[in-house]
């Protein structure tokens, strides 16, 4: 090269640098400035429909349920359908088969082996010893028969599968302080699943015994894991109430969580996960107090939780699963986003995205009301 193209290629360079820097620094900043709530309400829901055939049916059920209360756009119907397809296969197989010998008990071995080997793993498990059939009628019977009607169908062998929850006690589970400590939320969602199918009302029974087992004067003295329970517990207690999105809840009726959310909001924020934090949140839009401090300040958290990366919430450990995340993501949907009016349903055999394509199995419930069972 001559000394004169030499100088040409400095100067051409000297030239372009600048502009490359300065457009890297314009980048960098744009990566460091905050979104707010609409901004991370769209990005999370851009990430999870883009993804949403890729994840399991029953998360995609998840998803298009909610989207479908939060919207009451069809378009969700079919992901809802995805969900009752398989729901109904298993009911098939749990509900027409009880009268089997010995079925009851080894499907609830195996519910009990799926639980896994960890830590909350092995307190459910020890948990259970007493009434080992217990997660069969809750965890598969109630939650398969639950999620049937409230798409406003009945499953197959609805009727076997009545008489046997109807004649099966589950106040002793319900109630076992082992039980709540481990296992606090869902024993929520069993309670209100019980209720809204007619085969028990556990209502009372459950709150009195979870305050015994949770009352305010022990919280000093809850670990963080335990602390995390008792807060699971009470938001599904709202939750359950709203028949999972449906409906709006009594704020009186439930002032003594909403109260205990406030008065706690500090550590709530300290010591909650991201999936409790928008759950405390979503539980002061359910019961018409959208105004509340909490709400903002969940907000804040959540919207401060996002990974601009991974254009999701990640778990406390950083994984950026979609599947093993929908949960919290679709949570803090709800928090960033709440509708004026929520959507009962799906009732899939009304909807005309739907009603041509359901399980052969299923029929819809005789004189449906239109609203949500609780």
């Amino acid at each position: 090269m001559t000394s004169a193209s030499h100088i040409r290629a400095l100067l051409l360079c000297a030239c372009i640098l600048p502009v490359a820097n300065a457009a890297d620094i314009k980048e960098s900043k744009k990566a460091a400035q905050p979104l707010d709530a609409t901004q991370v309400y769209q990005a999370i829901k851009q990430e999870l429909e883009a993804n949403l055939f890729e994840l399991p049916p029953r998360v995609q059920g998840h998803y298009g349920i909610r989207m479908y209360r939060m919207t009451g756009d069809e378009k969700y119907a079919n992901a809802a359908l995805v969900d009752l397809f398989a729901v109904t296969e298993s009911q098939a197989y749990y509900a027409c088969n009880l009268d089997k010998p010995g079925f009851i008990s080894t499907a609830a071995e195996e519910a009990i082996a799926a639980l896994g080997k960890g830590p909350r793993a092995t307190a459910r498990k020890k948990a259970l010893d007493d009434f080992p059939e217990f997660l069969f009628y809750t965890d598969v019977l109630l939650r398969f028969g639950s999620r049937i009607d409230e798409f406003g169908l009945l499953g197959p062998c609805h009727d076997k599968m009545i008489a046997a929850l109807k004649a099966t006690d589950l106040k002793r589970g319900l109630t076992s302080p082992d039980m709540i400590e481990s296992w606090a939320a869902q024993l929520a969602n069993y309670v209100y699943w019980a209720k809204q199918l007619g085969v028990g009302d556990y209502l009372k029974d459950y709150r009195d015994a979870f305050n015994r087992v949770y009352p305010d004067s022990r919280d000093k003295r809850l670990d963080k894991a335990q602390f995390r329970n008792k807060l699971y517990g009470m938001t599904h207690f709202v939750f359950a109430a709203s028949g999972y999105y449906q409906s709006p809840v009594d704020a009186t009726e439930f002032a003594w969580v909403l109260d205990y959310f406030e008065a706690n909001i500090d550590r709530i924020l300290k010591d909650g996960t991201n999936d409790i934090i928008a759950e405390v949140g979503v539980s002061f839009l359910l019961a018409g107090k959208g105004d509340s401090h909490v709400v903002s300040q969940t907000r804040r958290h959540i919207v401060n939780a996002f990974d601009k990366k991974h254009d999701i919430i990640p778990s406390p450990r950083g994984n950026p699963d979609l599947a093993l995340g929908e949960h919290r993501n679709m949570l803090a949907m709800m928090l960033l986003r709440w509708p004026e009016t929520l959507t009962p349903g799906p009732y899939l055999a009304e909807l005309k995205a739907t009603k041509k394509s359901l399980p052969k199995m299923v029929s819809p419930k005789p004189a449906l009301s239109g609203e949500p069972a609780n």
